[in-house]
């Protein structure tokens, strides 16, 4: 799928070494919700079973690439899908903070919500971001997510526990 600045494509092997290190990377392990790190075989096995149906697997995790230099930036994932409620959650990642508040999350979010409400007909996307990610509210809302409640002390860091907001996009088409 391709969205102005960036493309949305399948996880390819050569991506191991990336998502190796996104995915143990402990800065961002609050947001994804991440309390192990993951092993190469683990993640080459998500990767070369990448390839089944959503139906299948009940998730699907897009890379998230740069038209003009085709750089890996980020990947974006549907999750916790559910065909019979027409909904699923959606997570993205922009892992370099120099290619943040640069518009691709945004680009890659309208592409995604483009795919899941023409192509998979969902009724609904969800979200839950932490309540101190004010980058990812403002994104999200702008994008016309709506809040929908808020988890009390769901999420536990260092200094205590903080507050989850969830988010729904309704397909209005």
């Amino acid at each position: 799928m391709i969205c102005d600045k960036i493309k949305l494509r399948a996880p390819e092997p050569e991506d191991l070494d990336l998502l190796y290190k996104w995915e143990n990377d402990t800065g961002i392990w609050q947001i994804s919700n991440t309390i192990s790190p993951f092993s190469k075989y683990t993640l080459r096995k998500y990767i070369e079973n990448s390839h089944r149906n959503i139906f299948e697997t009940g998730q699907l995790r897009f890379m998230i690439d740069q038209r003009s230099s085709g750089k890996t930036i980020g990947t974006i994932d549907i999750f916790d899908f559910d065909p019979f409620h027409q909904r699923a959650g959606i997570g993205i990642l922009i892992a370099d903070k120099s290619e943040r508040r640069q518009g691709y999350a945004e680009m890659a979010l309208r592409c995604l919500i483009n795919y899941c409400f023409d192509h998979l007909k969902l009724h609904q996307l969800y979200c839950n971001i932490t309540s101190d990610n004010h980058a990812s509210i403002k994104l999200f809302e702008k994008i016309g997510f709506k809040e929908a409640g808020i988890k009390q002390d769901w999420i536990r860091i260092k200094k205590g526990y903080i507050n989850e907001i969830m988010y729904q996009l309704i397909n209005q088409g």
